[in-house]
């Protein structure tokens, strides 16, 4: 980052809650009673107030805290490598952190990364049936939604003519082997995402066509259905075919998820090398699960292409100029082109559901700063632990944090967290009120 002069600059740890995606660390003020400082999430804000302020170059190695339920690859507190810039677009920002990436690949590992291909959120998706698709797994998902509209099978014909479902097969070579009991426990395992079942058909005899099959579907599909099928999966002799069956989010994370186990159990999945890359072009918002919008990234990313009148008009069609970097189906970085309009901004937030008054009292700073003339900015943030998890070849971010916390986000050595001195909680006004049932 040095020689590519950017600065090292240090940001505030103890600053304000702000809506980033998950639940903030609360801090009590001491002096300036039931007021609360935030543990930053990231350092966002404060990265793009300092290209606003004239620094055109910024990274820093930084703590953050995010209050969120844990995975193997989740802490609650965990380190990033920071950076923002301005007057760079995505591509160009792109370029710079996968020449980082490449670097740390080849002076740790030995290995000579390549140029990095870049894919779109909808076509990864579509292909792999997740955002950050593990490329060293040869399995695609394969839509077949307009093969079966007309087929005496509702399980198939009804999401096959919903503009929201979709049917989705899955080739597995050599997939035939399977036994019903591995069959029944996919079934299961997809279960877990949703999926109300998993059909399935071998290839005994591809030339035979319908005779050269064994499925409990055939008998709903016609010889023409059957061959559209086996072609457009590029079906052979003791293969098996994997049929997924519902809304489109469903079936893509059923069939996503099974992809990587099939590909795991079956030794499918080449553990051998290195498969990065970009995916761009995510969408602006996501459905919240209560009836309004969340933003897919942060409320800080920029649209591409669109005026903030067209935005509100067509909120879910939007496009983020974001970008992710994904390595062996993790991602190891995030980042976007940001908001440099204070209009858009507003805009965002409006779709949010940030009223004007909570945009004034969350951010009003941000609004205030986009008034003096912002420079187009862009960044990205590397998590370090989870690349050091991939370049160690564990599976568990924990294996790599020193005193690392547990799932249950708790350190077992030092018993964090505790109970509170009451004398020190009644100087900072703190009632503590436990529900029944709450931990003791």
């Amino acid at each position: 980052m040095d020689n590519h002069g950017f600065l090292d600059i240090e940001t505030p740890m103890l600053t304000k809650a702000t809506p980033e995606g998950a639940r903030d660390y609360l801090v009590p003020s001491r002096v300036h009673k039931g007021k609360f400082y935030a543990l930053p999430q990231s350092p966002q804000l404060f990265k793009q107030l300092l290209m606003m302020s004239g620094f055109d170059r910024y990274y820093q190695i930084v703590k953050c805290f995010r209050d969120e339920d844990l995975r193997a690859d989740r802490q609650p507190e965990f380190t990033q490598i920071d950076v923002e810039t301005s007057f760079m677009s995505a591509e160009q920002v792109r370029e710079i952190m996968e020449e980082l990436a490449r670097a740390l690949w080849l002076e740790i590992k030995g290995v000579d990364l390549g140029d990095f291909p870049v894919m779109t959120f909808a076509e990864a998706m579509r292909r792999f049936g997740s955002d950050k698709p593990d490329l060293r797994n040869p399995l695609e998902l394969v839509d077949v939604a307009d093969l079966v509209k007309n087929v005496d099978f509702k399980v198939f014909s009804g999401p096959a003519n919903d503009a929201k479902g979709r049917v989705i097969a899955l080739r597995v070579p050599g997939g035939a082997s399977l036994t019903r009991k591995n069959i029944d426990e996919y079934g299961q395992f997809v279960g877990i995402y949703g999926a109300k079942g998993l059909a399935w058909m071998k290839v005994n005899d591809r030339a035979a066509g319908m005779d050269g099959v064994q499925s409990p579907i055939a008998k709903f599909l016609n010889a023409e259905v059957l061959e559209g099928i086996l072609a457009r999966c590029a079906a052979e002799s003791g293969d098996i075919i994997f049929f997924g069956a519902d809304s489109a989010k469903v079936a893509t994370d059923a069939m996503g998820a099974l992809r990587l186990k099939v590909g795991r159990d079956l030794k499918l999945t080449d553990e051998t090398r290195w498969a990065p890359l970009w995916v761009i072009d995510f969408p602006m918002f996501e459905e919240d699960g209560e009836g309004g919008l969340a933003a897919m990234h942060h409320p800080f990313t920029s649209p591409r292409d669109i005026s903030p009148e067209a935005l509100k008009a067509n909120p879910v069609g939007a496009i983020a100029n974001a970008y992710d970097m994904v390595m062996n189906g993790y991602e190891v970085g995030g980042g976007s082109v940001r908001i440099h309009n204070g209009a858009m901004q507003s805009a965002v937030f409006d779709i949010l559901g940030i009223n004007e008054q909570e945009q004034r009292e969350k951010f009003g700073f941000l609004l205030d700063a986009l008034k003096y003339g912002t420079p187009p900015h862009a960044g990205l943030a590397f998590g370090l632990d989870r690349l050091v998890m991939l370049l160690t070849g564990t599976e568990n971010i924990r294996d790599v944090i020193a005193f690392p916390k547990t799932t249950a986000a708790a350190c077992p050595l030092t018993d964090a967290p505790s109970r509170a001195n009451p004398a020190a909680l009644q100087e900072l006004s703190i009632a503590v009120s436990l529900k029944q049932g709450d931990d003791e």
